[in-house]
């Protein structure tokens, strides 16, 4: 096993204290009848009921993306001696938002319980600062595998940090209103050459009012890292920066495909909206695909609860939903990156068993029952998608907007890659290509020398960390 160094990710001089987690209370047997006369006579009490706790649950998750307010009552009726606080932490379900903001909590020592990490570099980076318990004993009492009762496996290093929420595997959200003005059908099996074909002939008007045929959401700030492995995340295996045993993956020809296709998009074909203007602007997927400034984004099936509109981003369009774009025409269909919601428990809690028994119950019956997203729970049959999906879009404004049809086929065939296990300095790796990637795509230096100097900077944090 590699020795993995903690990430420079230092928040405010965190310093973790470990807590062991307890509660109180328990069923005692009935006592033995009083026959001293000196005792107090205890034959006729009931036994104590188990000690009420309540536990905080720091999300970037909003309601109208999860639908909190049900979920938390059900495992509340459910668990009576749990009480579940929520702490939003972006009331617009900003993921980096809400990342700063959970570690301004820990470092103000606020109550820490049940913590929501919406990506694995986020989750890594946070249990190598030791701010994530180990949940091990927890499965192993339980008698499962999560490997085998998840889409997801978890693991980081030999141990369980925490349970996937949500399959939301990647497609490409469509502006069917613009697709029949063009006279293009909703693609049900494509390639990134055909994705780019689409791209500019749906692209119109110059200047301010330009209506561009996608919008590329990242890389920033050293997250949004799928849209720099594009083309590597059609395929079985090797779909990272990082190989399994922890080596660069950057001399892949598809880590440079994915960046002569950004070049291409933005520079040559103008069909794309600009980086720049994401940077400075600071544009959002949401508004650009809702405003019809963007035909196409690419973007994960986190989405399903807002397709057909909400009252932050009202639907005026129809909406079809197209596959992830394959390398080539002969590639299997339905390999996309996977994202899901890292459920963990804190390492500074101490409510840590209840703490786990809403993560557990989250992740299988409270997603499956009232979320609204697609659970990683295997237990969830094929057979069920379409009653999920329609849930879904009945919570939205005009669900009759959305290509129903177009979106079921897409959940159904998407597939995983192998996950490639986070290392603990996985956010350095993401920060070095970003800030490389920045110079190419905003014209400081040429595609060779960008990958060169990404090839070199990775190298020196594995190096550093190794």
């Amino acid at each position: 096993m590699r020795k993995n160094v903690l990430s420079m990710f230092a928040v405010f001089g965190l310093a973790f204290t470990l807590l062991a987690g307890c509660s109180g209370g328990g069923n005692n047997p009935d006592p033995e009848p009083n026959t001293s006369g000196n005792q107090q006579d205890t034959t006729n009490e009931t036994p104590s009921a188990p000690e009420k706790v309540k536990i905080m649950f720091h999300t970037h998750g909003t309601e109208a993306q999860y639908n909190w307010q049900e979920t938390i009552s059900a495992f509340e009726e459910a668990y009576p001696n749990i009480d579940v606080e929520l702490v939003t932490l972006s009331e617009k379900g900003d993921t980096t938002e809400a990342t700063q903001k959970l570690d301004l909590a820990a470092a103000s020592g606020e109550q820490l319980d049940v913590l929501m990490f919406s990506d694995p570099a986020s989750y890594a980076q946070r249990v190598g600062l030791g701010m994530v318990a180990s949940i091990d004993s927890f499965i192993e009492e339980e008698g499962y595998t999560v490997a085998e009762d998840y889409k997801v496996d978890t693991l980081m290093e030999g141990k369980y940090y925490a349970l996937p929420g949500k399959f939301n595997p990647w497609y490409v959200l469509l502006n069917k209103d613009h697709l029949d003005e063009a006279g293009l059908s909703v693609p049900t099996d494509w390639t990134w050459d055909e994705f780019m074909e689409y791209a500019k002939a749906l692209t119109q008007g110059e200047g301010a009012s330009k209506r561009y045929g996608t919008y590329f959401h990242g890389p920033q700030s050293g997250g949004w890292m799928e849209f720099l492995r594009l083309a590597m995340a059609n395929r079985a295996e090797n779909t990272d920066f990082l190989l399994e045993d922890g080596s660069s993956n950057l001399d892949d020809p598809m880590f440079r495909r994915t960046l002569e296709l950004r070049l291409k998009m933005e520079r040559e074909d103008q069909s794309s909206t600009p980086y720049a203007d994401m940077l400075s602007q600071k544009l959002h997927y949401r508004t650009q695909f809702f405003n019809e400034s963007a035909s196409m984004i690419l973007i994960g099936s986190w989405m399903n609860s807002e397709l057909g509109g909400t009252e932050q981003y009202p639907l005026n369009f129809n909406v079809a939903v197209a596959p992830y774009p394959k390398n080539e025409a002969s590639d299997e269909i339905g390999y996309t990156p996977v994202t899901t919601d890292f459920m963990a428990v804190a390492e500074k809690s101490e409510h840590k068993k209840e703490a786990y028994q809403f993560i557990r119950w989250y992740t299988t019956e409270g997603l499956s029952k009232y979320g609204r997203n697609i659970p990683s729970w295997n237990n969830v049959s094929e057979g069920d998608l379409e009653t999920i999906v329609d849930s879904i879009l009945s919570e939205t404004l005009k669900p009759e907007n959305v290509d129903k049809e177009s979106l079921i086929h897409v959940l159904s065939q998407s597939k995983s890659g192998k996950m490639i296990p986070p290392v603990t300095y996985q956010a350095e790796v993401y920060k070095a290509l970003n800030e490389q990637y920045e110079l190419l795509i905003l014209g400081s230096q040429d595609l060779n020398a960008t990958i060169e100097n990404m090839k070199a900077a990775v190298q020196e944090i594995i190096d550093n960390n190794s």
